[in-house]
């Protein structure tokens, strides 16, 4: 939940950003002109090219990991950072220019009944298409989880998503770096931990720059992971109450 607080909660959006460099100034660009007060960071997954250094360029603070780590453990990262930084809210913005910077607010705003906001694709806003595998993929981890949060969820691997200061508590000592971690697995810990999660419908965009991994094959893979990913998330042991504070903020 928001601050009760007539000033606005200090937002910091995190960007992990793997070989970007085409797209992230851009995207670091619209954030700052359609939402001016928040802070940006941007995690160099270990990149090979020239990412940290345009975003760095673009007006963002930067964590540059040593190596490649995967969206999971560049979110981490970012949540460490924002938990040692004492933020109120973290948003999570893909580096492509897939998500609206626009939404952010009426996101933010979701988090007055919810610790945990996701941008959902599937919500009645816009025309996301995506193929036959991955769409009966995605409907299925929505459906289960759904069941879980007590709430409709049409877009659990959106990652486009807010969380107030409970939500990054928990993110920043338990966020999972494993493959669909940082978005199935991840609410699942947040919904164990008394968390709530609700969504907020956005349209998002096609990535402006770099190449999409859509292949009938790859479609199939991701179904196959998808289904053992979310076995995995809910089979293991989380307590309804967490430690939320890490032994140590890197």
């Amino acid at each position: 939940m928001l601050p009760t607080s007539d000033e606005s909660p200090r937002t910091l959006v995190v960007i992990p950003a793997w070989n970007e460099q085409e797209t992230v100034a851009a995207t670091i660009a619209e954030l700052f002109r359609s939402q001016p007060h928040v802070d940006v960071l941007v995690v160099d997954d270990g990149s090979g090219d020239a990412t940290a250094r345009v975003a760095h360029q673009a007006g963002a603070k930067v964590c540059q990991l040593p190596y490649n780590l995967g969206v999971g453990g560049a979110m981490r990262a970012g949540y460490r950072y924002a938990l040692r930084h004492d933020y109120d809210v973290v948003a999570q913005l893909d580096a492509d220019g897939q998500h609206d910077p626009e939404y952010l607010p009426q996101l933010i705003a979701g988090l007055a009944d919810a610790d945990v906001v996701v941008g959902a694709r599937f919500a009645g806003v816009g025309a996301y298409k995506v193929g036959l595998f991955r769409g009966l993929a995605m409907r299925l981890l929505a459906t289960t989880l759904s069941r879980l949060a007590g709430t409709r969820l049409t877009d659990v691997t959106s990652g486009f998503r807010v969380v107030d200061r409970r939500a990054l508590a928990v993110f920043a000592a338990h966020y999972p770096a494993e493959y669909l971690g940082d978005t199935v697995e991840s609410l699942v810990i947040a919904l164990r931990s008394g968390c709530r999660v609700v969504q907020v419908p956005v349209a998002m965009r096609s990535r402006a720059g770099g190449r999409p991994s859509q292949t009938s094959l790859k479609a199939i893979v991701y179904l196959a992971r998808a289904v053992v990913a979310l076995g995995l998330a809910l089979v293991r042991r989380w307590p309804a109450t967490m430690e939320t504070q890490p032994k140590e903020i890197a």
